[in-house]
């Protein structure tokens, strides 16, 4: 087995089971190690069993790396895989045509694109949208007009490697406190698919947050309300209230203006609640499922979303991301 591709499976079924992402990267950086030696220098270490001389790599990579070079799947790989649990989601996840709501290591997210556009090859996506963060969220390493040209350039030439799968460009831009867009217009413009998420001033009061939130889904360049009330529920971020908004209002405007409201299948974020889930179906809005993934394994949180969705009898034909690509980004476009 290559021993880069265990390193990288193992990677990905340690995101998907949430470890911590500390540990996790130790075996991406090994892959990445590894990866960048030539055949020379692989049968010497291999021969030698000197992989651990390798800056970055330790014992328990290093035992991957030789039983993977050895012929045979290491035995952490076949463990992971027998431990990896159905997601959920039935028929709800097996509609889903991709993902609208993804982190490179442009922005936050722990690998590259190229990573990350594999993993949702290999899931089966037949569109993968790639949605970094905009410069304001300075935390995350967010975007400039400048890197997200370059990024956009990236992916063109990234295109013809992972068809026929389509990556679609994008940004998860920040709705700024007035309700605007914390991005060029005329880059929005250009990009595939624009997620809106208010990552800033959660505790606004509600007036004033229900009229940051409409202004930012009804000035016709917001495709995705992304995760809606900025909520965390568990996991090591610790816990964070709901925003408070006047749904009616928002999902409403979200519903007159062709946007969906995202269905954020991290388990940390469960976002909509329930009762706000419930309110927008009710009003007729469109939902879009995504992982909002930072890491490669996350990718497959899809379950989660579709789970949710599953439970509250949302229409399949309601999901934005279970459309053909050409529907999708016809809707996207009007």
């Amino acid at each position: 087995m290559d021993p880069v591709a265990a390193l990288r499976q193992i990677a990905f079924y340690k995101d998907r089971a949430r470890e911590d992402s500390r540990r996790v990267m130790a075996y991406r950086t090994a892959a990445d190690i590894v990866e960048r030696l030539d055949e020379a220098q692989r049968e010497h270490l291999g021969r030698t069993r000197g992989w651990q001389s390798l800056p970055g790599i330790g014992p328990k990579t290093a035992t991957v790396i030789e039983q993977a070079w050895a012929g045979n799947e290491p035995d952490t790989l076949t463990a992971l895989r027998a431990a990896a649990q159905d997601l959920g989601g039935g028929a709800v996840r097996a509609a889903l045509k991709g993902d609208l709501h993804l982190h490179s290591n442009w922005s936050d997210g722990s690998a590259p694109i190229a990573e990350m556009m594999a993993a949702a090859q290999q899931l089966g996506h037949e569109y993968c949208a790639l949605t970094d963060h905009s410069p304001r969220l300075t935390v995350a390493n967010g975007l400039s007009a400048q890197r997200l040209r370059e990024q956009l350039d990236v992916i063109d030439d990234l295109r013809a490697r992972f068809a026929p799968m389509r990556i679609l460009t994008g940004i998860e831009v920040d709705i700024l406190d007035d309700g605007s867009l914390d991005q060029e217009p005329e880059l929005l413009e250009r990009l595939d698919i624009v997620v809106a998420s208010v990552h800033s001033k959660l505790k606004m009061d509600s007036t004033a947050m229900t009229r940051r939130m409409v202004r930012a889904v009804s000035g016709g360049q917001a495709n995705i309300l992304g995760h809606c009330t900025g909520r965390l529920v568990e996991g090591n971020r610790g816990l964070r209230a709901e925003s408070a908004f006047d749904a009616e209002a928002v999902f409403t405007a979200c519903r007159d203006h062709g946007v969906a409201v995202e269905i954020n299948s991290r388990p940390e974020r469960r976002d909509p609640p329930t009762r706000l889930l419930k309110s927008a179906l009710e009003i007729g809005c469109v939902f879009s499922i995504d992982t909002d993934a930072h890491a490669p394994g996350q990718l497959d949180f899809l379950g989660y979303g579709a789970q949710r969705a599953l439970d509250n009898d949302v229409p399949v034909d309601r999901i934005v991301n279970t459309w053909s690509v050409d529907k999708l980004l016809a809707w996207a476009a009007a």
